[in-house]
């Protein structure tokens, strides 16, 4: 029903079972993971109104298991992309998968959960397992223009207020303004403008 995809290796369809309604794929060397795909592979939709909770734990020395929620995938979004290189062990909480007697295992894991979509929406991810989109790209590239347009004009001075200066270069305010606004224009336009 699942499959599970790390750069460098063969696709993992080999989920184990653990539950009705629970799978868990083993991931050995972890260390070396920076990003994991889950996808469901066409065979079998879910049901109607349900959809997988994707989590992720990493091995437990000290005994018991800790899930962090990456995310989710549903019959319209049927793949999605998690980044967790940048996770800590320890962090999360009791989930589904943490409240199953499951053997003690050396890698790290990534499960399924069939769980009710409406439940899915008002769940939160654990922070930084989410890869980078363009949205985020054009959010940060909007905060830096505002940034560089607010710290620039935190420096202007009135024509009265200006005394000469010889190795100073005054560029109008204006300026600034018209390229920022036409920087965001054909940003909102074509994100990847810039690479031309």
């Amino acid at each position: 029903m699942f499959g599970c995809l790390v750069a460098g290796r063969l696709v993992q369809t080999d989920a184990v079972q653990v539950a009705s309604d629970k799978f868990v794929f083993n991931l050995p060397d972890y260390e070396n993971v920076n990003h994991v795909v889950v996808f469901m592979l066409g065979t079998v939709p879910f049901p109607a109104g349900v959809g997988g909770a994707v989590y992720f734990s990493f091995p437990d020395p000290a005994g018991g298991q800790v899930w962090q929620l990456l995310g989710f995938i549903t019959n319209d979004k049927p793949s999605a992309i998690f980044k967790i290189s940048g996770l800590k062990a320890g962090e999360g909480g009791a989930h589904p998968f943490g409240m199953m007697a499951a053997p003690q295992v050396s890698a790290a894991q990534v499960g399924v959960s069939m769980e009710p979509l409406d439940q899915l929406a008002q769940q939160t991810p654990v922070s930084g397992a989410a890869v980078s989109t363009v949205d985020s790209f054009m959010l940060f590239t909007r905060k830096m223009l505002d940034n560089l347009y607010n710290f620039a004009s935190s420096f202007a001075l009135t024509q009265a207020q200006m005394t000469p200066n010889p190795s100073e270069t005054y560029i109008p305010s204006s300026c600034l303004l018209r390229w920022y606004e036409n920087f965001q224009r054909r940003l909102t336009q074509n994100p990847n403008f810039w690479k031309s």
